[in-house]
């Protein structure tokens, strides 16, 4: 095809909604490589709880190249900064190999630190503002978060480690100045799936049976085994966080099975929130209809990146 109007395309959207089969067709269309905005498949051994999904890449037989999975070990924290900073060394690559970037993934903040162009910098632990917040519940906390008028003023936190993480980084931009350096990202496309509602809601309820039918909950067991800490995979949430509650006989099968079902249509909503808020600040996201065959997708995506 022509060369392409933008330097990258980013397919995104909330869970379950197939992003990751059709970032791989179009990279295969357009002889691109796929870079990752998933901000817990960059774990190693956490496969089946973060959708990594690999045989999705496998195109007519061709393997399509991923980038930003299974780069750290599970137990590690790893931070926006970091995956901003992971980002730009595989673009840089990419744009000296003459390879068309297609980012794929529904981490919002990975998405927005990719398509906003905010230069992120290491944001050191602040102790004191820890232990002020220190027994606040996630809906006070989300709160004070929400009260910060940055690119993390809100997040797709799901416990209150997480958002006190997301309050100490926004503490730190709100009294450190930014780092003004052109990012290199200068015409991204970005594209998200969507179903209605109540189909969501089904793709989501499937895909959990489905996921605890193939092993789930033995993944967790292997994670815990091999030495990964409790607290660790309760950090990373959803999925980790109710699976481990479960095997630590914190709550009953049924219960885990319930908790982590609303919790997982939970996020998604905030998903589509975050994506919201994008738009509002000015950034153009078109809307993929997910009920379209994959074929009509590439073609609609590919009609816009022409553009």
């Amino acid at each position: 095809m022509d060369k392409p109007m933008h330097d990258i395309v980013v397919i995104t959207g909330p869970t379950a909604t197939g992003k990751t089969r059709l970032a791989a067709l179009v990279a295969d269309r357009l002889g691109g490589e796929v870079i990752s905005a998933d901000s817990r498949q960059v774990y190693r051994g956490m496969d089946i709880g973060t959708g990594k999904d690999l045989s999705d890449y496998i195109v007519d037989g061709r393997e399509v190249p991923v980038h930003l999975v299974d780069i750290v070990d599970a137990g590690y924290r790893y931070s926006v900064f970091e995956y901003q900073r992971d980002f730009l060394k595989v673009f840089d690559d990419m744009s000296v190999r003459g390879v068309f970037p297609v980012v794929c993934g529904g981490s919002g903040m990975y998405v927005d630190s990719i398509v906003s162009g905010y230069r992120l910098v290491q944001v050191p632990v602040n102790a004191q503002l820890r232990a002020m917040l220190a027994g606040r519940s996630l809906e006070e906390l989300t709160s004070i978060l929400s009260q910060y008028k940055s690119l993390h003023n809100k997040t797709d936190v799901d416990t209150a480690k997480r958002a006190v993480r997301a309050i100490e980084i926004a503490d730190w931009y709100a009294h450190h100045p930014v780092d003004e350096t052109p990012f290199p990202v200068r015409n991204p496309l970005v594209t998200a799936v969507f179903f209605d509602r109540e189909t969501r809601r089904q793709r989501i309820s499937s895909r959990l049976m489905a996921r605890l039918d193939c092993g789930m909950i033995e993944e967790v067991q292997r994670l815990l085994a091999s030495g990964v800490h409790p607290d660790d995979l309760l950090y990373y949430g959803l999925e980790y966080k109710y699976i481990t509650l479960y095997l630590l006989n914190r709550m009953g099968y049924d219960e885990m099975v319930q908790k982590l079902e609303v919790e997982i249509h939970r996020f998604a909503k905030r998903q589509m929130t975050w994506f919201r808020s994008m738009e509002r600040r000015g950034i153009a996201i078109n809307w993929i209809d997910g009920h379209l065959p994959d074929d009509e997708k590439i073609e609609a995506i590919i009609s816009l990146i022409r553009q």
